[in-house]
């Protein structure tokens, strides 16, 4: 593939990160690992496109389903040997015009390659990767650099975003809440996170909204968690995470979590966690009763309640109990 040959340019930091950036917060590629000086890879200088020549860290294509879109890769080599790179793009849309260059020393060559939209391809955000390795085969490669592709394809837009998997666990005197996201939309989310958790007695967590690190591609999931430093020691709790985006995706799913002391029996600890909440119903009925254990508003009865014998004795044992013993002494 012919390559045009220019004034050699001072020497590039291999990069080993490919972070996909979202147009509206884009600004500058974020800095790689450092790697021994030599060859890099790296847009080539747009034709008035924008982001500019200058500060164009990344490839951003925008298309319906069916266009064919083109760009340039430029590949520079400032040393004083030559280097042959070989060529990839991380997903079945892209096409290089050449798999593998030789750059001649203090050189720098262009590289055309394409991005095929299929026409049943879904609208919103497509992240890729382009992958150049150098090295010849069989001596293993002596660097590498990647350049982000922020494809979008056209269309009507879907924002959606689940939480699935809730599940809490203890791991010593703390609890660890462990939790999936998953992007069901078509475009990328940064998610959202807000956790409560509700006991027999009130709340017991509450963490408002908050930005989660890390965004989310469309179909991806990501596995993580949430520590819990001082989770109830006795308790029965349900645990409610509420995930949000912008574009209005939203979900939230809830999981049950009953803490233990430790070297308790599960059985008993369990109905004595439930004992105690029984016990605080019926307080709480019992206030709302007026005086006499009669509710407001209800008729008036005799001292003993106009119930026969046999009801008397049921409704008080303790009463029918002391004066048979009294009976018995007499």
């Amino acid at each position: 593939m012919p390559f045009r040959p220019r004034t050699a340019v001072s020497g590039a930091i291999l990069a080993t990160a490919a972070v996909l950036l979202c147009p509206a917060a884009a600004a500058a590629r974020p800095a790689a690992a450092p790697a021994p000086p030599g060859w890099s890879a790296a847009p080539a200088p747009g034709e008035g496109a924008t982001p500019s020549a200058q500060d164009r860290p990344y490839f951003y294509l925008e298309g319906t389903p069916g266009t064919v879109m083109n760009d340039r890769l430029s590949l520079r080599n400032p040393t004083g040997r030559a280097v042959t790179v070989r060529l990839r793009g991380s997903g079945a849309w892209i096409a290089f015009a050449a798999k593998e260059v030789t750059v001649p020393p203090r050189t720098r060559a262009t590289v055309p390659f394409t991005v095929t939209v299929p026409r049943d391809a879904a609208p919103g955000d497509h992240p890729a990767t382009l992958v150049a390795t150098a090295g010849g085969r069989g001596r293993g490669a002596v660097g590498r650099d990647t350049v982000p592709v922020h494809l979008r394809v056209s269309g009507p837009v879907l924002a959606a975003l689940t939480v699935e998997n809730v599940s809490v666990r203890g791991r010593g005197d703390a609890a660890v809440i462990r939790y999936t996201l998953v992007n069901r939309g078509n475009t990328v989310l940064t998610p959202r996170l807000a956790v409560r958790a509700d006991g027999l007695f009130g709340p017991v967590l509450r963490r408002g909204i908050r930005t989660l690190p890390g965004r989310l591609s469309p179909g991806q999931s990501a596995e993580l968690t949430e520590p819990w430093a001082d989770p109830p020691g006795l308790d029965a709790v349900e645990v409610r995470l509420t995930v949000t985006a912008d574009g209005g995706a939203h979900g939230s799913a809830t999981t049950s979590y009953t803490a233990l002391p430790r070297g308790v029996v599960a059985g008993p600890a369990f109905l004595l966690v439930a004992g105690a909440g029984g016990l605080v119903i019926v307080r709480r009925r019992r206030r709302s009763r007026g005086p006499g254990g009669v509710r407001g508003g209800g008729p008036v009865r005799s001292a003993d309640g106009g119930k026969r014998p046999s009801e008397r004795q049921a409704a008080d044992p303790a009463a029918e109990l002391a004066s048979t013993g009294s009976g018995a002494r007499s």
